[in-house]
């Protein structure tokens, strides 16, 4: 079995093939980070910014719902649900949830009772 490894520009691993993203502070796997430095909660103004994307992606929209204000694990539950809601695929990716398709307005209804909510981009 080959191990690919990815450095970042500091010398620390970052990404192991074996263990996944790594904690770039105590050098462990995110799932057994020491310092809890993996789990803090995204800086950001506050704001739930929901925007639809189509540029790298052959001209499928889809949208982002970025600087929701919850950890990872509950980022991952809260993209479930609206994955169910809209009745489409998606991902969590760099902290931003990425949801098949144009449906912005569906998932402003959806976040507006939990945070401030503006639709971003065109």
């Amino acid at each position: 079995m080959s191990l690919s490894v990815k450095k970042s520009n500091q010398g620390g691993l970052v990404y192991s093939t074996e263990h996944g993203r790594m904690c770039p502070t105590c050098q462990q796997a995110m799932s057994q980070c020491q310092c809890k430095m993996a789990t803090a909660l995204p800086r950001g103004d506050g704001i739930v910014r929901i925007t639809r994307e189509t540029k790298g992606r052959n001209g499928k929209a889809v949208t982002v719902v970025a600087g929701v204000p919850i950890e990872a694990m509950e980022l991952a539950q809260l993209a479930k649900e609206l994955k169910a809601l809209c009745g489409t695929g998606g991902t969590v990716k760099d902290g931003a949830i990425e949801i098949q398709g144009d449906h912005r307005e569906l998932i402003a209804k959806k976040l507006q009772d939990r945070w401030k909510v503006k639709l971003a981009g065109g």
